[in-house]
């Protein structure tokens, strides 16, 4: 495992640069992690403009609370995260049960299943490479790199013990789960990660509208938020945005 201590002697489950990495160096941890084992993140903090580096430099981060992504059924999760937040009954002080329903139309309550998946376009590799390149560096320029000693790019969050989500669960390993099956089925690669956000590159993003109504209604059940607080108040505008785009990001409030 490797590790870091914070200022407080407390031990992470990664190593965390100083300062923002170099331009070719995440591309070339990135090919060298099938013989290193090392999975490069790249961290954003909570204030960009901070004195600290929260969570990845003060020990904010649970890797003894996780399970395995492998004890968790992509399938069932997101059906039941569906299920959970579809629900009209929920105590909602902005949206009564018809908007509530009316957000996740055409689907409602009804749970579509998963999308299903397409045929990779180009190399899953390249295009996180090509993301990283063009446009990530660009928007995140505080970013620091995390090594995390984890099999996937999915998984390393929940090695690191990442806790983005925990408001809507706290075991990250379920998300690791769902990542696992975008990884294979869109060609997803895990980027990185703020606080409560999530960058994805895609090398597979849907191409028709009706594909990508499937997948909007898949990031609802992962990531309500993105939704319920984002530009798009339904799935069928979120979906529109999704068509032909090579990357995905998340956050949770």
């Amino acid at each position: 495992m490797i590790t870091s201590e914070d200022g407080h002697g407390t031990v992470q489950p990664l190593w965390l640069s100083d300062s923002p990495p170099t331009p070719e160096l995440w591309p070339r941890l990135r090919a060298e992690h099938a013989t290193s084992g090392l999975w490069p993140l790249l961290l954003d903090p909570l204030e960009p403009h901070g004195t600290d580096f929260r969570p990845w430099a003060y020990g904010e981060l649970s890797p003894e609370r996780m399970t395995s992504p492998a004890d968790h059924d992509p399938a069932t999760v997101l059906a039941r995260w569906w299920r959970d937040y579809t629900a009209t009954d929920e105590d909602d002080d902005q949206l009564d049960a018809e908007e509530r329903l009316a957000v996740t139309a055409p689907f409602g309550q009804t749970w579509p299943g998963r999308a299903p998946a397409p045929t990779p376009v180009e190399n899953a590799d390249a295009t996180a490479d090509q993301y990283y390149a063009r446009t990530f560096q660009a928007q995140h320029p505080h970013a620091r790199l995390g090594l995390v000693a984890a099999p996937r790019g999915a998984d390393a969050l929940t090695t690191a013990g990442w806790n983005g989500p925990v408001n809507y669960d706290n075991d990250t390993a379920t998300f690791s789960a769902v990542l696992r099956d975008w990884e294979e089925r869109f060609g997803a690669r895990v980027i990185g990660a703020g606080f409560a956000t999530l960058h994805l590159s895609v090398a597979a993003p849907p191409r028709r509208l009706e594909d990508a109504l499937r997948i909007a209604a898949e990031h609802f059940a992962f990531c309500p938020d993105n939704i319920w607080q984002g530009a798009h108040r339904d799935l069928a505008t979120y979906a529109e945005d999704l068509i032909d785009l090579n990357c995905w990001d998340f956050w949770w409030d």
